[in-house]
């Protein structure tokens, strides 16, 4: 899906209407593919060489593809990317139903009973943050954070006269700072005043065992074979309908050329936006700028590290599914602030699927000194080395680790780096941070987009409330985008006539 430009054909159904899409990522694809049955004329402006934005793949040493983006289904219920993985005979995994591990602050892994009580505790507690947020949001003060919340639960959860009470809330309390790791940013930064935006689509949460490449391959299709598609060409200016003596809206890449459209879809990343808000002809409108300026913008990140055999499966304390590093107290060097750590194993993916690697997934400070790190360090064995270094304190109080088992040695590692990544706006995924006033109000403004202008905006900040930051959410975007051109275009042809 990479190479020169695609020229499609107007083909006989055209109704002579162009749209210009910005961005080849899971939303622009989506609406280019709904406005080509339509018989419009596409054109998909993309900076990479490549269409997916943040959909892709990369090989392990080990061999094995893994997703440096989206790894999740959120929600199996009436969820489109079910349908595409069916469709596509893509493999699904449930993790909920297998045993993880819990190593508390001082590294000593948790009986799985008692790891499991306390992820249980967890979610109850952000099944209470949901309701209240969702009853109550109009009177909680914007200054309150999801750890706050957290912090007043676990004192109600877990009674002072619970035999080691402190302990345990003070464990439970490290546990919910996992959840940076789902939305891409610290709980102590996160709304509860809006942390009912932050819900998904209902059912279980499934990981894509055989990565999205064949997902991403049927959401692609119609573009790469009927849309005209400019690969490694970067928008610098977006220029509305007013600023034209023709009505047309346009873009000017790069290069300096000039590209005129009946309609402009900008499915470019939150965090683009945000940095780019100068680009705009006339000026975006100020309620609009502040949205995009309000809506957070995460960094989540993942790490792989790789080793000959998947270790921690082995032995009556094996851990399968997700392992959970408490805020660790024995690793002052290389992690003074304590981060809390979290990783999946693919050791347990079924057959062909399941390789011996641990995915780290990272968010917030942690994140930005890892990605620093690397980015500064050689190609190879360096980086290589920092990375090992870095997670070994982790995956070294898993079950069945010996220091000298050649087995228990990683042999390759792949880190994200979306934070460096300008095309994706320097991170990954929105967020509802405290201080957030009108969250709810912010994502429609930016769904309604300028239509007067000709400019609609469309990706996983306009998404439904259900699936905002995911990538069913950036599909369902682009979709709904299409359609409401679609019947802007109609009216247009009947007022005509």
């Amino acid at each position: 899906m990479t190479g020169a430009n695609k020229g499609g054909a107007r083909g006989s159904n055209s109704n002579g209407k162009h749209v210009g899409i910005i961005g080849a990522g899971v939303a622009g694809l989506r609406s280019a593919d709904a406005l080509l049955r339509e018989g419009f004329r596409v054109t998909v402006v993309e900076g990479r060489d490549r269409v997916g934005g943040r959909v892709h793949q990369h090989r392990l040493p080990n061999g094995h593809e893994v997703d440096v983006g989206p790894n999740w289904i959120h929600g199996a219920a009436d969820n489109p990317f079910m349908d595409l993985a069916r469709e596509t005979g893509t493999a699904v995994c449930d993790f909920d139903a297998m045993t993880g591990g819990v190593v508390d602050e001082d590294g000593e892994l948790l009986p799985a009973e008692q790891g499991a009580d306390y992820s249980l505790m967890m979610w109850t507690l952000f099944e209470r943050a949901f309701e209240r947020s969702r009853s109550r949001g109009t009177e909680i003060d914007a200054s309150t954070s999801l750890l706050d919340f957290c912090r007043e639960q676990v004192l109600e959860m877990i009674p002072e006269t619970d035999q080691d009470s402190e302990k345990k809330r003070r464990i439970l309390l490290q546990m919910c700072k996992l959840w940076g790791n789902y939305v891409g940013s610290p709980v102590e930064r996160q709304s509860l005043k809006f942390f009912w935006l932050e819900e998904t689509i209902e059912g279980e949460n499934l990981f894509c065992a055989g990565t999205y490449r064949r997902i991403l391959g049927k959401i692609a299709q119609p573009a790469v074979e009927r849309a005209n598609i400019l690969y490694q060409t970067r928008v610098v200016e977006v220029r509305g309908k007013s600023t034209s003596s023709h009505g047309r809206v346009s873009v000017v890449t790069a290069g300096g050329r000039v590209l005129d459209f009946d309609e402009l879809i900008v499915t470019a990343p939150l965090g683009w936006l945000k940095q780019n808000l100068g680009a705009f002809h006339p000026p975006l409108p100020d309620r609009l700028s502040r949205a995009i300026q309000s809506i957070g913008y995460g960094s989540l990140e993942k790490v792989y590290i790789s080793f000959p055999k998947a270790f921690w499966l082995a032995g009556e304390k094996a851990v399968r599914g997700f392992c959970h590093w408490l805020s660790p107290n024995y690793e002052p060097e290389r992690n003074p602030h304590r981060w809390v750590n979290e990783a999946l194993e693919l050791g347990s993916l079924d057959g062909p699927d399941g390789h011996a690697t641990l995915l780290f997934y990272i968010n917030g400070d942690e994140s930005r000194h890892i990605t620093s790190k690397v980015r500064s360090l050689s190609e190879g064995r360096e980086r290589e080395g920092f990375l090992f270094d870095f997670f070994k304190p982790y995956y070294s109080r898993l079950p069945s680790y010996e220091e000298g088992d050649p087995d228990c040695q990683p042999n390759g590692c792949l880190s994200t780096d979306w934070l460096g990544d300008d095309l994706a706006g320097n991170g990954s995924y929105s967020n509802f941070q405290v201080g957030l006033q009108e969250g709810d109000q912010d994502i429609i403004l930016m769904r309604a987009g300028i239509p007067e202008e000709g400019i609609w905006l469309a990706g996983e900040h306009t998404a439904p409330f259900i699936a905002l930051g995911t990538v069913a959410g950036a599909y369902l975007s682009g979709e709904n985008v299409a359609k409401r051109i679609m019947a802007t275009s109609n009216q247009g042809y009947a007022e005509s006539n």
